[in-house]
């Protein structure tokens, strides 16, 4: 997989989390940047982390499904990003955050960095099953987010809940061409 796909694959991915960011920013009084750091870290920090987690998960069982693993990342994607598309036409203009002043919930930012990551983890499983490496997908989908969740923060803040619904729509087209480009390269389509 080449450097941009995996640069892709992390724009993809950090997409709900750029919207929960930007909902953030958008809750704001007065801007952070010590807030907008710490969205950042979190977000970067579990992207990355249940990334690795589901290509060590499934790099157990790769072996086994190795003749269909192109097939279960192709699928994988497809349903990731159909369903961020789907959100994305299901979300209100308003994320409905109400204005307060610079606090973090530590139990809240656990729960969404769990929630915006969980399409993460199924990347992961789908590299393990595609074969690729680890190391620098997990270090790029990591740094990516960190990167989007901050600049989020600021365009929230800034700009409102516009960006929040064309973010996740083109998440979840990017994760769908990621699937189709791991299929036609394993299938004999390409040659």
């Amino acid at each position: 997989m080449s450097f941009g796909a995996i640069l892709l694959l992390g724009v993809g991915v950090s997409a709900d989390a750029f919207a929960v960011g930007v909902c953030k920013g958008l809750s704001l009084k007065k801007f952070s940047t010590k807030f907008a750091l710490i969205i950042a870290l979190f977000f970067g920090g579990f992207q990355a982390i249940m990334t690795f987690l589901g290509w060590a998960l499934a790099s157990q069982f790769s072996h086994i499904l190795e003749s269909i693993d192109h097939w279960v990342a192709f699928i994988l994607l497809a349903i990731l990003g159909g369903k961020m598309l789907y959100e994305s036409f299901q979300t209100e203009e308003n994320c409905g955050c109400q204005k307060h002043d610079v606090k973090i919930d530590l139990r809240e930012m656990l729960m969404l960095s769990i929630a915006t990551s969980i399409d993460a983890l199924a990347v992961g499983i789908s590299l393990a099953f595609a074969g690729i490496a680890i190391f620098i997908p997990t270090i790029t989908i990591g740094i990516t987010t960190f990167l989007f969740s901050f600049l989020a923060v600021i365009i929230g803040f800034k700009f409102g809940s516009i960006f929040q619904k064309y973010a996740e729509m083109a998440g979840g087209i990017i994760l769908i061409l990621i699937g189709v480009k791991i299929l036609l390269d394993h299938t004999v389509f390409i040659a």
